[in-house]
Parts: C-alpha cells; sequence; structure tokens
C-alpha cells in the first residue's frame, strides 16, 4: 500500500501527481474463498480489513452488488456518538468512539473524524427527566454526557434560538463532547484501501442472487451475477436489505426497512460549531467542511425499499429547524436523499451468528449504522473468526428475541423509527 504522507505530496508533486496507484484493485471473483462479505459499506470494508488485520484470514472477498459505499454509507448524515442509555449499547457505541479517535492513523487515511460536540435538546418535562438519566447512566458507564441549562447550551451553539415564544421551548440539553462527525465516503476508501492492501478481494457490481447450504444445512457457496463462489463462511452487512439476502438461506429476521431522509443546504460561511439533534420535533443538523448544512429527519411511517420517501417528511423538519434557528430560514435547500434504514422491535442492532452455520449477520442498526462502523466491523469480523461474538456484541445476538433479553433504545436514538 502507497502510504499518504507530508513527503509523499511533496514528492508526487514534483511529477505532477502522476505517480499515485489506484487505490484499490479490481479482480475478477476466484472460485473459492474462506470468507465472503456480503456488503460493500463502511461496516462490509471495516469486517473484512480486521478479519485480514487481526484474525490473519487473508482470503477474502467483499462483493458489493453497486458500488462501494454507495449504500447507507454515502446516504447519512455522519453523526458519531455513543450516549446511548443501556450498559450493553454504551459499550458498542463507545467501543466504536475509541475506534474512530484513531481510526486516520490506523488507516493512514484522514476520514475527517471532529469531535465537535453532540447536543440533544430537551423540549418538556419529560425530555429533562430522560437526558438527566442518560447523562447520569452514561457517566455510571464511563461514558462523558453533562446536562446544560439553555443559556449553556446557545453559548455552545450561539444560533440556537431559547426564546420563550416557541412551540416547543428549550428547557436544557445533553452534551456529549467526544462525539461528532467523520467523512462518510473516506471512511469506505479508507477501509477499502486498507483491507486491499492486505489481499482482500473488493468486488464491485457483484449482487448475491442465492446462498447454497450442504447436506448439513451449512453455508457451501453464494450465487452472484458474476458467478458461483465457494466459501465456508458468508458476514452479511447489507443494511436495509438484509432481510432480503437471509431469506435466501431460509432465515427470517425481525426487521422492517423504512425509508429514512435527509437534505443539505446551499453552502455557507462557518457558523455551526457542532451537531445539534431534537427527538421531540424529529430534526437533526450539524455542518459539512463544506459549508452546506445537513439536516436529518425521523424515518418515513411506511415500511418502503425506495431512497426518495414521502416530501412532507423534509418540510415538517425544515419548518422545525426554522423555528430553532431562525437565521436560517431565508436559506435555499440543494438537494435531499433517502436512505433504506432496517428496525430491530427493540431499536438495537444485531450482530452475530445465524441458525445456519457459516452464515453471520450485521444488521438492525436504524439509524445509528453510520456511528457504530469501526465498532460493528470489528465485533462482526472477531464473530465471523472464532464463530463466537465478542464480550462486546455478545447481548446483540439474534437469540434476545427469542429469550425476551430486548436492549430498547428507541428514545436514545434521537429520531423517530
Amino acid at each position: 500500500m502507497q502510504r499518504f504522507s507530508a513527503f509523499q505530496l511533496f514528492k508526487q508533486g514534483l511529477s505532477g501527481q502522476s505517480g499515485w496507484k489506484p487505490q484499490w484493485r479490481s479482480p475478477e471473483p476466484k472460485p473459492a474463498y474462506d470468507a465472503v462479505i456480503v456488503g460493500g459499506g463502511g461496516h462490509g470494508l471495516g469486517a473484512a480489513y480486521y478479519l485480514a488485520k487481526q484474525h490473519g484470514m487473508r482470503n477474502i472477498a467483499i462483493l458489493e452488488k453497486g458500488w462501494l459505499g454507495g449504500g447507507n454509507t454515502g446516504r447519512n448524515t455522519t453523526i458519531i456518538r455513543s450516549n446511548y442509555l443501556f450498559d450493553e449499547s454504551a459499550g458498542l457505541y463507545d467501543h466504536a468512539v475509541k475506534l474512530w479517535e484513531g481510526l486516520s492513523q490506523e488507516l493512514n487515511y484522514n476520514v475527517m473524524f471532529s469531535q465537535r460536540g453532540v447536543m440533544m435538546l430537551a423540549h418538556t418535562v419529560h425530555d429533562v427527566q430522560v437526558f438527566k438519566r442518560h447523562v447520569h447512566a452514561n457517566r455510571a458507564n464511563g461514558v462523558d454526557n453533562e446536562w446544560l441549562t439553555p443559556e449553556e447550551a446557545k453559548a455552545y451553539c450561539p444560533p440556537l434560538n431559547i426564546s420563550d415564544n416557541m412551540r416547543y421551548p428549550i428547557l436544557g440539553a445533553a452534551l456529549q463532547r467526544r462525539g461528532g462527525t467523520a467523512r462518510h465516503d473516506a471512511v469506505a476508501w479508507g477501509y477499502a484501501r486498507a483491507a486491499d492492501s492486505l489481499g482482500v478481494d473488493i468486488i464491485e457490481n457483484c449482487e448475491v442472487t442465492g446462498i447454497r447450504r450442504n447436506a448439513a444445512g451449512a453455508v457451501e457457496a453464494v450465487e452472484t451475477t458474476r458467478g458461483v463462489i465457494k466459501t465456508p463462511k458468508v458476514g452479511v452487512s447489507a443494511a436495509g436489505h438484509t432481510s432480503v439476502v437471509l431469506g435466501m438461506a431460509g432465515v427470517r429476521l425481525p426487521l422492517e426497512s423504512y425509508p429514512l431522509q435527509a437534505l443539505v443546504s446551499e453552502p455557507i460561511k462557518p457558523i455551526f460549531p457542532c451537531v445539534v439533534m431534537s427527538n421531540t420535533i424529529h430534526a437533526y443538523i450539524s455542518q459539512s467542511d463544506k459549508g452546506e448544512l445537513v439536516i436529518g429527519a425521523g424515518t418515513d411511517i411506511y415500511t418502503s425499499y425506495t431512497q426518495r420517501g414521502g416530501l412532507h417528511i423534509p418540510q415538517h423538519t425544515l419548518e422545525a429547524i426554522c423555528e430553532l434557528f431562525p437565521a436560517f430560514r431565508r436559506m435555499k435547500m440543494l438537494r435531499n436523499w433517502g436512505g433504506i434504514v432496517d428496525v430491530t422491535p427493540d431499536r438495537s442492532p444485531i450482530v452475530g451468528k445465524t441458525p445456519v452455520p457459516g452464515l453471520y449477520v450485521n444488521c438492525g442498526w436504524g439509524t445509528g449504522g453510520f456511528k457504530a462502523t469501526p465498532g460493528a466491523a470489528h465485533t462482526l469480523a472477531w464473530t465471523i473468526a472464532k464463530d463466537e461474538p465478542h464480550p462486546i456484541n455478545a447481548p446483540f445476538t439474534l437469540e434476545r428475541f427469542r429469550d425476551g433479553h430486548l436492549i430498547d433504545e428507541a428514545a436514545a436514538a434521537a429520531v423517530a423509527h
């Protein structure tokens, strides 16, 4: 792998930047691999990287039906935080945040991780009680979180409106200073480049159309649009399409897929210093490094595989944003889009083995997938390599729905789903 450094930038500048190599190969699929990852987003690419780097499995393929990062990895609002309520969730998401903090150095690729802080607004007495409970629970788990008065919230985010003439006046806020944002495509490219350098085959435009099982019921191959690939281990990390892929092996999951919409404004000079979220009015906002205001909404109320969603959802979100931040009322929106989020009954993910030997799954992240990228990838790789869950993802197996050990994080999700 050609390493990036100040010296390399200077050296390549002398030759008109003509000496850079492609960041990853585009190989033809081999007839067989030791393991196959279905899904070329951040979770799948990261899992392949950790399998190769930490577990010594080099004969691996990533199968992506489109292009790398073209699914939810490239369609989210890039927010990173770990202020979830329950012990199990705090452990998983904070594991991810710790990996985020060193990810650029780990991959030798700038993922543009910015710990600018994530502030969650409280508008009602119930909100205040819930967020203060989160603050105390987070601190008990070693996760940073603090309570702010309305005046302290405005001092941290000057554009915020804290006047009393709002439908939902601001009564305070919970702030996680270690939270922030990262560049979504850089995460996918960084993991792809690092995995490729370890021998992982990244195969784009290769849709999985079937999963073959042997006489004992275990995985033996995957059928794709580019031929049959034999493998004893398949890890599925396909976000909203996970239930479709698992259905090919006869596995049913407690998942529903919904459109989740986002939009960006015209670019402006730096004005917004952090991430602000409001669960009550289903809106959240940050400013990208390009100057655009990145705005997210709640999920649509109907299940669908569309990547557009209903227009009334962003309209409702913008009404809320304009009330929270009156200075933005005259700004123009550039574009809006949707992703497909897979949601479990308890709003927590599934990371673990399936009833089919050799078949593993990472799904159900709802609106929390991007923030968990390195943590989800790391624990999925462990599970595939050792055929058992990592202690961090052990509570998030499929069996919890059978046993009733649910981890209900609907309130901590910070958006409606």
